[in-house]
């Protein structure tokens, strides 16, 4: 490669058909469903290898602090973390990504890639890349093909203008068309034909190509694009892209505004393992089944079961599958997903269900991540919450009040410094502290190890919003998560 490669990660989705352990509060790409790994840590360690450049991220803000938690666990420091203040698909992304990239290196080669992929061979992924850089640097907009193996709808699809090689190599071509997501017969013909590939929304292109492109094919997503990222502000690392025109953003796919519309497309094939883990069945595809096509994950026990999963998330439950067939079972402490695997896509129907009837688990993760870490509530009952709270090492919780509750701190494991109006005071192991209704406080981690503590709220309202903040390391502002 004549040129760095500039990675843009895209950290913005949902993965509501990955529900219960996907939600809109901790989606699919920042957990750990493959290995001790999130997808989007796999997929910035996957890029970080000769000829890559330190990656741009493109998030949104409740998300920012995991982002820089899960790269600093792989001693990766990215290159910028844009923040999107609100979910506007992958054209305002992409576009105000080039707009950032362009600034500072004028014509740089960027690659777009979704953080929730699954791509076991980095090496051979990293080969196509390098075999796609001279068409890109041509001004060409490559896409990446995957070699299809089964007659999949849930994919949009790529037409090729010849039948790749017979070992499937990653040689640059002419895209033909794209194809929107087929029903079964069309995607059968599809696979059979030989002249498709799934299209996995992986791109390389220039600055400048990608810019212009947009300036012909979507130019109002490029001019309020152009004033979110030139009204930006900055702080703690992270850019903030402004809200006012943003939001005046369409909802829309790069490939609609622009693909589908453009002229100098590039297609690379691309013959390795991929998947999008786009469902619950495209997990039980990956996570190799055994002789029985059974995949257990976590504390679960199949007995006679067929083609099934069986996935527990916690150490108190067991999860047990009897007979079962073609089934999906995922236990988590607030909710389980039962569902036949022919209609897993449907998950998100559930979601929206959830949703409708008001049940929190539709959207909350039962463990809340906070730039301090994380906290999950044992126990809720009328005027009472029992939580456990993880703080890590050197972290600290803003200085606070509440109108509403008081609180009281049992530490079960380190040591906690506890700030409570003018005293300061340190709270070791089996000792606790109460704070009362109005108090202003903090607690701080100022040891090497995590703390743990109980916190037992009381009051009349015990909602995650009842926060007044005075001061705060991370800059959060007001509300719930700030």
């Amino acid at each position: 490669m004549s040129k760095m490669i500039r990675p843009v990660l895209l950290c913005g989705g949902s993965g509501t058909r990955l529900w219960p352990l996907s939600r809109k509060s901790y989606p699919k790409q920042f957990v750990k469903l493959m290995g001790e790994e999130s997808l989007f840590q796999a997929s910035a360690k996957r890029l970080a290898a000769d000829g890559f450049a330190p990656p741009s991220i493109i998030t949104g803000s409740d998300f920012r602090f995991v982002v820089v938690e899960q790269l600093a666990a792989l001693e990766i420091a990215p290159a910028d973390i844009l923040i999107e203040p609100s979910a506007r698909n992958t054209a305002a992304a992409i576009c105000a990504g080039a707009l950032v990239l362009e600034a500072r290196t004028p014509g740089a080669l960027m690659l777009i890639a979704p953080s929730d992929h699954v791509i076991p061979d980095a090496e051979q992924f990293r080969a196509a890349v390098a075999a796609a850089a001279p068409a890109a640097e041509a001004g060409q907009l490559v896409t990446f093909g995957i070699r299809p193996d089964r007659p999949e709808t849930g994919y949009g699809w790529l037409e090729l203008s010849e039948a790749p090689d017979a070992k499937f190599s990653a040689l640059p071509q002419p895209l033909k068309s794209f194809v929107e997501k087929p029903d079964l017969a069309t995607a059968q013909k599809l696979l059979s034909g030989g002249m498709h590939l799934w299209n996995a929304g992986i791109f390389l292109f220039s600055t400048s190509a990608i810019l212009e492109a947009f300036a012909r094919h979507a130019p109002d997503t490029l001019a309020q694009c152009k004033l979110a990222v030139e009204a930006a502000q900055h702080d703690l690392g992270f850019t903030r892209l402004a809200s006012a025109p943003w939001d005046k953003l369409d909802d829309i796919s790069i490939d609609y505004a622009v693909m589908e519309r453009a002229d100098n497309l590039t297609v690379v094939p691309y013959g390795g393992v991929w998947s999008d883990l786009g469902d619950w069945q495209a997990v039980w595809r990956e996570q190799t089944p055994d002789s029985d096509g059974v995949v257990i994950s976590g504390p679960a026990t199949s007995i006679e079961c067929k083609n099934a999963l069986l996935q527990s998330t916690s150490e108190a439950q067991e999860l047990v599958g009897i007979g079962l067939k073609d089934i999906i079972a995922v236990a988590m402490p607030d909710a389980v997903l039962v569902a036949h695997k022919d209609r897993a896509q449907e998950v998100k129907k559930a979601v929206a269900e959830l949703k409708a009837k008001g049940a929190t688990q539709a959207d909350t993760h039962p463990r809340d991540f906070r730039p301090w870490g994380w906290y999950e509530s044992l126990v809720v009952g009328r005027r009472f919450q029992v939580k456990r709270i993880h703080v890590h090492p050197g972290a600290a919780l803003s200085l606070q009040s509440h109108h509403h509750r008081s609180e009281h701190w049992i530490v079960v494991q380190g040591t906690a410094k506890v700030t409570i109006d003018e005293t300061v005071k340190l709270v070791t192991e089996n000792q606790s502290v109460y704070i009362p209704l109005g108090a202003v406080h903090r607690m701080e981690n100022p040891g090497k190890l995590p703390l743990t503590l109980i916190e037992v709220q009381t009051g009349s309202y015990l909602g995650e919003d009842d926060i007044i903040r005075y001061d705060d390391i991370y800059a959060r502002g007001q509300g719930a998560k700030g």
